[in-house]
């Protein structure tokens, strides 16, 4: 009698998650939430593409799913990725999802909105794109950041945030730094807690600002002189 091997009890949960995102429509809504601020049901639903009725059957697949967290606040339905290790998943898997060249842009609106991603984005709560890119490569070359086995804050690094008067949550269990792939770049950017604290203190210093709606950010100019000052990139390799 030939022998079966024995069934993994993760699978059908393995199953059960690609289900969730093998969908375009819950894809859609997950790579919007990648800016890392809750959303309605109808925002996301416009953004889709979708009728509110249709847009609210696919979040609740996603919030019981477990991949998004739901908040009411009177009439309103607010919906955000689950925690952190969610937004790496998302991130991660368009990154494997693109492995050639890009379908073309249908409009001159996707492909305005292509551009500005891929020159600057949030991810979830870090930077990324082109943006995330340079000020990673940056601060690993003037030794405040390893990368040799796996992301690391050195003594500098650490010395480096302080001097900026940037706070990092040492006590938290999520990791003060670690790399996160790029799926623009295909190159990892620094993200964790210390990747987190940097993306909000440049925003609210004013060195980069987002761009309508979305997670697309850039630089502004007093962002641009900081980050010369700071880390050495000069202003044309961020445009």
């Amino acid at each position: 009698m030939a022998r079966t091997t024995p069934h993994d009890p993760a699978a059908p949960r393995l199953a059960a998650l690609a289900a969730l995102l093998a969908d375009e429509t819950r894809a859609s809504f997950c790579l919007a939430l990648l800016d890392g601020r809750a959303w309605t049901a109808g925002e996301l639903a416009r953004v889709a593409g979708v009728a509110p009725s249709t847009a609210s059957e696919h979040l609740g697949r996603l919030v019981g799913g477990g991949l998004l967290a739901e908040e009411r606040q009177g009439r309103h339905r607010y919906l955000r990725l689950a925690d952190g290790r969610t937004a790496q998943l998302v991130e991660e898997l368009a990154a494997h999802a693109l492995p050639g060249a890009p379908t073309p842009p249908r409009t001159l609106r996707e492909a305005s909105l292509r551009h500005a991603l891929a020159r600057g984005r949030t991810c979830y709560d870090h930077l990324a794109g082109r943006l995330g890119i340079r000020v990673t490569d940056a601060m690993t070359g003037r030794g405040l950041l390893r990368q040799d086995t796996d992301f690391a804050l050195t003594e500098e690094g650490l010395a480096w945030f302080a001097a900026l008067g940037i706070g990092l949550a040492t006590t938290s269990r999520r990791p003060l730094a670690r790399g996160c792939l790029d799926w623009t770049e295909r190159r990892q950017h620094l993200a964790g807690t210390s990747g987190a604290a940097l993306c909000r203190h440049m925003l609210d210093a004013g060195w980069c600002e987002r761009v309508g709606t979305g997670r697309a950010v850039r630089p502004t100019p007093a962002g641009l002189r900081a980050l010369s000052q700071h880390l050495g990139i000069e202003p044309g390799h961020l445009t």
